[in-house]
């Protein structure tokens, strides 16, 4: 039987088991696939210690690349042997997985596996924020709260590529180093400067068109202060804690500006949605025009490695488990 990585008791990383899984035929629109490679996200480690609460015991990971096993019946679009990449799909920390037909993407032949399956959950959330949320316009000035980490890193390129002037923070010299070799045009280190002081500086007392937040409850005021008249509040995570309640008054008082707070499942409603963002991303990578920043890659029975490098924030860029 294949082996995979699970939580039978929720804790710290020490409680993730590698063993044996039982992985069936795939049912009807699924496909069975052979992982490649899995990602490693911070949604995994809320699952683990119970911050999110999941009926146990559970495989954890929710993306991953690899190639196609076996199809289910009613599945036309894929057939044995195709790369295929996916995010939103529990259960990838493992080496076999059952994924819907519906949540796979093709890899093309110039992606690798670990390019692709460290690309698609943060590629699609930067790509929605840059291109939907606010679509970002040439000449706009947009702000990006952690500029150096996996979304941020990506949200940077995407914005330059669209014509954008970015400004972004960070905490530390490491972090503003790689954010600059994104592409950032000004870097804002928060631990040591008032962002929002330092952004209305930076544009001349006029705001920027958009606040891309992953951040939450310790930078939202501050971003709130950041936006021009009119400007864009995307409230895309809360790696900070959760946002108090926000009267709406507040909006206007800050400029007639626009609070929302997206999430990546109303971005791919559709498959014609989802090949789009997928299929530009991978198009940016195999032209060279998107880098993916791979932080490290560990055997699958290392896994509590992973989590406890990703949560002591030991690494930068993405983290993959290779089955």
């Amino acid at each position: 039987m294949p082996t995979a990585v699970q939580v039978r008791q929720n804790g710290g990383p020490e409680v993730l088991e590698v063993g044996e899984v039982e992985v069936g035929d795939p049912g009807q629109g699924q496909l069975l696939i052979q992982v490649a490679a899995a990602g490693v996200n911070y949604i995994d480690t809320y699952q683990r210690s119970g911050l999110y609460p999941l009926d146990l015991p559970i495989v954890l990971g929710l993306e991953g690349a690899g190639s196609v096993v076996a199809v289910g019946e009613g599945v036309t679009d894929f057939s044995a042997g195709d790369r295929v990449a996916w995010q939103g799909v529990p259960g990838s920390y493992a080496q076999r997985v059952l994924v819907p037909a519906a949540s796979a993407v093709r890899v093309p032949d110039a992606v690798t596996d670990e390019i692709a399956a460290a690309t698609l959950l943060q590629g699609i959330t930067a790509h929605y924020l840059a291109a939907s949320t606010h679509p970002v316009q040439d000449g706009d000035t947009v702000l990006v709260h952690a500029a150096a980490g996996g979304v941020g890193l990506l949200l940077t390129q995407l914005a330059k590529a669209r014509g954008a002037r970015v400004i972004g923070t960070v905490s530390t010299a490491e972090k503003e180093a790689l954010a600059k070799e994104a592409g950032a045009d000004e870097v804002i280190r928060y631990t040591e400067t008032d962002f929002a002081e330092r952004t209305r500086e930076l544009t001349e007392g006029e705001g920027v068109a958009a606040v891309y937040d992953g951040v939450g409850q310790s930078t939202f005021d501050g971003s709130l202060a950041s936006l021009r008249p009119r400007g864009v509040l995307a409230l895309f995570g809360a790696a900070s804690g959760p946002v108090p309640p926000v009267d709406p008054q507040r909006l206007n008082a800050a400029g007639s500006v626009y609070l929302t707070r997206p999430s990546i499942g109303a971005y791919i409603r559709t498959r014609e949605e989802l090949d789009w963002r997928a299929g530009e991303l991978f198009g940016a990578v195999a032209e060279g025009t998107l880098k993916i920043r791979i932080g490290g890659a560990y055997p699958l029975a290392e896994a509590r490695r992973a989590h406890e490098d990703l949560e002591g924030r030991r690494s930068t860029g993405k983290l993959l488990l290779l089955p």
